[in-house]
């Protein structure tokens, strides 16, 4: 008897990503009107609406990615620990962010977490590239967008350094 859908783990997988920007997104409707609606943003600053549905296409991108390395490797299992390791650490980060930047109001130590987060998804990505090449791929357009917010946080950051 089958103890587990075999669909269930992509599900999982891809679902995954999805609750730290559930849980972070609390913190950003409530801070948009009030403290980030009052920053200097460049002018090439995403308008507002934009950021869901783009977080939202890529974390279910990076989290499909992470269920085609488990699945290759085999599950949770030795090979498994470094690139399914380096993505939970990048997870771990990329949730981090919102209550740092957004929650804390600290611009500059959210410019840090974003360029740690792209770090540990470059090494994600290219510990990915040898396993399965289409799981890398997937994490293409997540580097994209973490150096465009990597730009805006630290514009944000450099524009308003003396707002309280």
């Amino acid at each position: 008897m089958e103890v587990v859908p075999a669909w269930a783990p992509a599900v999982g997988f891809t679902l995954l990503p999805h609750a730290g920007g559930f849980l972070g997104s609390n913190i950003t409707k409530k801070e948009i009107p009030t403290w980030y609606q009052t920053l200097q943003k460049p002018s090439w600053c995403p308008p507002n609406w934009m950021f869901a549905p783009v977080w939202g296409t890529l974390y279910t991108s990076m989290g499909f990615g992470s269920y085609l390395v488990w699945k290759e490797l085999g599950g949770f299992n030795e090979k498994s620990v470094v690139p399914l390791g380096l993505y939970a650490g990048n997870l771990a980060l990329n949730w981090a962010w919102t209550p740092i930047f957004f929650g804390a109001h600290k611009m500059g130590w959210g410019l840090v977490t974003l360029l740690l987060t792209t770090g540990t998804a470059t090494a994600t990505t290219a510990s990915w590239y040898n396993i399965n090449k289409a799981a890398a791929y997937l994490m293409i357009p997540y580097l994209a967008w973490l150096t465009l917010a990597s730009a805006l946080n630290y514009r944000i950051w450099k524009d308003n350094r003396n707002k309280k």
